[in-house]
């Protein structure tokens, strides 16, 4: 496999602390949500990034295949709801991304979505891991 490109950020004091990016473009100070014993506020998450990274990947890979059946996903939305649970003693992860293709039949936009999800690198990195609903709304 050839690397195409590859990100470096610092992490530091978990998720009460900061991240930085090596380029210095990402630069933000993490605080716990109130959800989980934090005081929240004006501060984003792991799960947050996490979410906007996987939606943009996602658009990525559903432009890619769209592209192939000829279809315009140029105002595509993902809408993507990452979820940190708690099960007896252990925690996970889980998603769901809603995806809206406007112009597009219900069930044509579902069989567009789960061939993007198929495609996307971010899915097949938690695929087997992670819980995942792709959801064409």
């Amino acid at each position: 496999m050839e690397k195409v490109y590859t990100a470096v950020v610092t992490a530091k004091g978990g998720r009460d602390g900061h991240i930085k990016s090596s380029d210095g473009v990402l630069d933000v100070d993490l605080k716990k949500p109130t959800e989980m014993g934090g005081e929240g506020g004006a501060f984003t998450n792991p799960e947050q990034l996490f979410a906007g990274a996987y939606g943009a990947c996602y658009l990525g890979a559903l432009g890619s295949v769209a592209k192939k059946d000829n279809v315009d996903v140029s105002e595509a939305t993902a809408e993507v709801h990452v979820s940190f649970n708690k099960d007896d003693n252990a925690y996970a992860l889980s998603a769901e991304l809603h995806v809206h293709i406007p112009d597009v039949s219900l069930e044509d936009a579902q069989h567009l979505a789960d061939k993007a999800h198929r495609a996307c690198p971010y899915s097949k990195a938690v695929r087997g891991n992670i819980d995942v609903k792709v959801i064409a709304v």
